[in-house]
């Protein structure tokens, strides 16, 4: 599989000149989406392509199971350079690492579990696209596979990145060539440093409950957000403010910086005095532990409680906006709306 990685930089320096034009994030990702197209042949197309209403647009989930689009392991090399080009314009450089190091891991799980679970494969990662990239129409598109489903939406020139789950099993690789390897080691270490920076009150409002649910709870099938709960932003110090600014910035900035920046200032917009800090379960490394942090625009999520706490799950999600629903809506009213 490494090697048939290009890196994120050569990938977009050959395939996707930088533009100077708001829009140049959806121009990306539609002349990326269109180069992949380019290559199929029908019988591939037919599993990569929807129609941007088909249902299975929105039937996202993060555990091995029977999928619907085109997988990695369907292409030939090139095929797959193309698929890794149009990830690229959806992630950052660390975000684009994390992706394919949670692939990678697959080749770990193999070695593990020695065949008694699912059919572990780093290739088993699939492309789907709906609607017209090369069209005026809002399109949309989907890189998914186990513990990795990144769900993009473009119209109008702005684009939509939830839902967006990341996930490790192992959290943490305890042997091996690759022990100690932690592709989400900040995830877990940022929100640990914050809860154990409270003081008895503010621990006492953050903690919502003593046992860690067994998975993050606006999951795939949730349409109705948790209600943010725990410790507000303003009972923070100055300095577990700025604990709590990182967490949050540590997930956008999974994504491109402009798309990270966009979301923060929606954020702030709405009140960072409104972000709740919300915990569950040990506070001790190595035990069942999560948390949320949730605005009035966003809900982030982490949860490490299988596999004796060292499996991961995190998510970010929009409260109005998963699937590009808002930025669509606006897209096709104005799309349609009678010149004057």
């Amino acid at each position: 599989m490494k090697s048939r990685l290009l890196s994120l930089a050569a990938v977009l320096a050959l395939l996707l000149p930088a533009r100077a034009h708001d829009d140049h994030i959806a121009n990306e990702m539609a002349v990326a989406a269109q180069h992949l197209l380019a290559t199929l042949t029908p019988e591939q197309k037919a599993k990569a392509q929807f129609q941007m209403t088909d249902e299975e647009r929105k039937n996202w989930h993060f555990i091995p199971r029977v999928r619907k689009g085109l997988p990695l392991k369907e292409m030939n090399q090139g095929q797959r350079l193309l698929a890794q080009a149009l990830l690229a314009t959806g992630l950052s450089p660390q975000g684009y690492g994390k992706a394919v190091g949670i692939m990678s891991l697959e080749d770990v799980l193999k070695e593990i579990e020695q065949g008694k679970g699912p059919v572990r494969d780093p290739e088993n990662y699939f492309v789907s696209i709906f609607g017209d990239p090369s069209g005026k129409a809002g399109w949309g598109w989907r890189f998914e596979g186990h513990h990795l489903t990144l769900n993009f939406a473009a119209g109008g020139g702005d684009v939509s990145v939830t839902p967006s789950f990341f996930g490790t099993n192992p959290g943490e690789v305890r042997e091996g060539v690759r022990q100690g390897t932690r592709f989400l080691a900040q995830e877990e270490d940022l929100g640990r440093a914050l809860v154990t920076s409270l003081n008895e009150d503010q621990r006492k409002a953050a903690v919502v409950m003593e046992t860690a649910p067994k998975d993050v709870i606006n999951a795939p099938g949730r349409n109705e957000f948790t209600k943010p709960e725990g410790l507000v932003q303003s009972k923070l110090t100055a300095e577990q403010k700025a604990g709590l600014a990182q967490i949050i910035h540590l997930y956008l900035e999974r994504h491109r910086s402009e798309i990270a920046a966009e979301e923060w200032e929606k954020a702030e917009k709405a009140g960072l005095d409104k972000v709740y800090f919300a915990w569950a379960g040990e506070i001790e490394p190595g035990k069942p532990h999560y948390y949320r942090v949730q605005g009035p625009t966003f809900v982030l999520e982490y949860d490490n409680t299988q596999n004796n706490a060292n499996h991961v799950h995190s998510l970010w999600r929009s409260s109005d906006n998963d699937f590009g629903d808002d930025l669509l809506k606006r897209h096709y009213e104005q799309a349609h709306t009678p010149a004057k």
